[in-house]
């Protein structure tokens, strides 16, 4: 375990241009490249729907070499935190508690698997507690490691959208990922894009949203996951799209006729 100030070399660079940014203590390794870096947050209270985008964001953004910021905690944290080391990414986790204190207490093997692939970070110091009011001074400064912060699932009154708030206030990018309007976990978050938060459905809608010198950061910038690129022009399909009038409804035996197909190739 280290400490580190504003102002050592070693200290993250995003957080240091935050004002009043605070001393941490650390276990594990900060890279320089984790300036890089996204925070994906939400309800301990998580819905599988909830944990699913969770996991495929964070999945997706750390094998691209976009370092994952969360707070430990149950639920979306957790799941967050899981899926960046599963794709090889690294993960730093923001701690309301002393780094030395592992909570919530099932969490400890994959404190130690962060240790190992990123970093575990607090503003208080070692033998710390997890009291109630740590946890607004720990989302400024989870908001004040990443880019932009991306809230997936948050009831009304939800911490998450405290980190969302303070995103705001640090300049940074505040993301939501729309949930089902008869969801009380996902209130939150919709107000969130109400409020002019951006919506979010896949990676790219994060990083097309960073600032330039971080997008060309970014490996792979492709298609999302479970989409296809679009047909090239020489092909039947790509053929087919060119023929296709935006606006205007058109029959498929037409379209074949237009396109010179034998009905079976169009099959």
């Amino acid at each position: 375990m280290i400490e580190l100030r504003p102002g050592d070399p070693r200290y993250p660079a995003l957080l240091g241009a935050i004002p009043s940014a605070p001393a941490l203590f650390v276990r594990g390794e900060l890279h320089t490249d984790d300036a890089l870096a996204v925070a994906i947050v939400g309800s301990r209270r998580a819905t599988p729907y909830g944990i699913a985008a969770a996991e495929r964001l964070a999945s997706d953004l750390a094998a691209r070499g976009v370092t994952i910021v969360s707070g430990l905690a149950r639920g979306i944290d957790t799941a967050a935190h899981r899926s960046a080391l599963a794709a090889g990414g690294r993960t730093l986790a923001v701690l309301g508690c002393g780094v030395d204190v592992v909570y919530p207490p099932e969490n400890g093997p994959l404190v130690r698997a962060i240790e190992s692939h990123g970093a575990i970070l607090s503003q208080f110091p070692p033998g710390m507690p997890a009291l109630a009011g740590h946890f607004p001074a720990r989302n400024r400064t989870l908001a004040g490691l990443a880019l932009g912060v991306v809230v997936v699932e948050a009831a009304e009154r939800s911490g998450a959208l405290i980190t969302a708030g303070f995103a705001g206030d640090l300049g940074r990018e505040t993301f939501a990922v729309p949930g089902r309007i008869t969801s009380p976990t996902s209130a939150g978050a919709n107000r969130l894009i109400q409020d002019g938060a951006k919506l979010v459905t896949c990676w790219q809608d994060i990083v097309s949203e960073l600032p330039e010198q971080w997008r060309r950061a970014v490996r792979g910038l492709s298609a999302p996951s479970g989409e296809h690129e679009a047909p090239e022009k020489g092909t039947d399909e790509g053929r087919m799209l060119q023929l296709l009038a935006p606006d205007e409804p058109q029959h498929i035996e037409h379209l074949i006729s237009r396109a010179g197909f034998a009905p079976e190739r169009a099959a």
